[in-house]
């Protein structure tokens, strides 16, 4: 009787196999297919086009005004002091924006509904719609690691150090960036520069000259290039080059097994259940892609018509909580309790469009999964310090390639495929 358990077991154990192996000529099919139809779609999304108004001869100034901010040069004395003069209103402003910010810091939930806070009260705030959606971004890739098709990619402490590199990143840059929109905002209501207390919550020095000059002439593109360039700066010797992120996650196999499971696509969704527009970056680790490709970001979002126009309705129509479910509700489930009790996937990926109720993928909601994350407080130094940054000071440009439904369909089926080889060895 033992005996043929195990024989029909076997039987099962190798069916498995086979079928997976069968799912894999369908896999390279799906790539040919999503290319042609992510081609077609963007070719379709495209028009109109946005006008994003870069001042060239405005960048060219705002330059020279860094460069006389860079360390060694006699204009940079006191640029990171506290030397300006702090009357009683901006003594309140200054606590109130250290209390929201604060508040507001405690998850990836609440940060991403304050940036789109600040979007709505003052649209020409370009950067903070879209910090928002990157910031979706960020929470969907810290419900990943607890979701059906990741869970048993890693083991439960690398997910950890997984979760806190991303928690890390998503904390750090708004806590740099939300009182700098906050300033603006205060600015315009008491109807008065407060930029002179950017000082104060150790802002870049780099960052100055753009506010002061968005005060006077609104120039929306070219102070979302400075915050993008400023925030990835922000991060990079932080969380990027830290010696704990170095050695617990960015060095170990497992970084790269999400890349190619697509945890480096960033989807800003165009409805539930409809297209997906977004890009990939292949390198995490390189200072210069990442600021390329959040110009990139911008330029799609704001340069493209149908696409600031459908990410914005779903923005506000549907409140981020961190699961995939927001958009693709054919697909996943937030409810542990309603999704499917299969043990392999991609053969379904690869058969079905979506998934019946009852067998979709679990995408957890973030606060599900993940409480609210301490950490040890933050170096304050400057990270403008020589030049680099200044070559990235040029007009963003809109992709060619941009509509990512069924690319980013195809990072879930590798996914799945890495899932179930996974279980099917252990």
């Amino acid at each position: 009787m033992t005996s043929v358990k195990t024989d029909s077991s076997e039987s099962a154990h190798h069916g498995s196999i086979l079928q997976m192996v069968r799912s894999i000529p369908g896999a390279a099919r799906e790539v040919w297919r999503g290319k042609q139809a992510a081609w077609q779609a963007s070719a379709q999304l495209r028009h109109p086009l946005r006008d994003m108004a870069w001042d060239s001869d405005m960048a060219a100034t705002l330059q020279a005004e860094v460069e006389r901010l860079l360390p060694g040069n006699e204009n940079a004395f006191g640029r990171n002091t506290f030397s300006a003069l702090v009357c009683e209103e901006d003594c309140i402003i200054l606590e109130e924006i250290k209390t929201l910010t604060q508040e507001n810091n405690r998850s990836n939930i609440t940060r991403t509904a304050a940036y789109l806070e600040c979007y709505e009260q003052y649209p020409e705030l370009h950067w903070a719609l879209l910090a928002h959606m990157v910031s979706r971004n960020g929470g969907y890739h810290m419900t990943d690691l607890q979701s059906d098709l990741m869970h048993n990619l890693q083991n439960q402490t690398d997910r950890e150090h997984m979760y806190r590199l991303l928690e890390r990143c998503n904390a750090l840059i708004f806590q740099d960036a939300y009182p700098q929109l906050l300033l603006y905002m205060n600015s315009r209501r008491i109807g008065r520069s407060c930029f002179h207390l950017l000082s104060h919550f150790h802002v870049s020095a780099f960052m100055t000259p753009f506010w002061e000059r968005f005060w006077l002439e609104r120039c929306s593109s070219l102070l979302s290039v400075a915050l993008i360039i400023n925030e990835q700066n922000y991060i990079e010797s932080r969380v990027v080059q830290h010696p704990y992120f170095q050695k617990q996650v960015l060095s170990k196999p497992a970084f790269h097994l999400h890349n190619l499971a697509g945890l480096n696509h960033i989807v800003f969704p165009l409805g539930r259940e409809k297209g997906l527009a977004g890009r990939v970056i292949e390198h995490f680790g390189r200072l210069d892609e990442r600021i390329m490709f959040g110009k990139g970001l911008y330029a799609m979002l704001f340069g493209v018509e149908q696409v600031y126009t459908q990410v914005l309705e779903f923005a506000r129509s549907v409140p981020h909580r961190g699961s995939r479910a927001e958009y693709w509700p054919g697909l996943f489930t937030a409810h542990q309790d309603e999704a499917g009790e299969a043990e392999l996937y991609s053969q379904e990926l690869l058969d079905q469009e979506w998934l019946a109720e009852g067998q979709r993928l679990y995408s957890p909601e973030l606060l599900a999964v993940w409480g609210d994350t301490p950490y040890e407080p933050i170096t304050r130094q400057d990270w403008l310090q020589n030049r680099d940054c200044l070559g990235h000071l040029t007009a963003p440009r809109r992709p060619w390639l941009f509509e990512m439904s069924h690319e980013h369909r195809y990072g879930m089926l590798k996914t799945a495929l890495a899932h179930d080889a996974k279980t099917l060895t252990h």
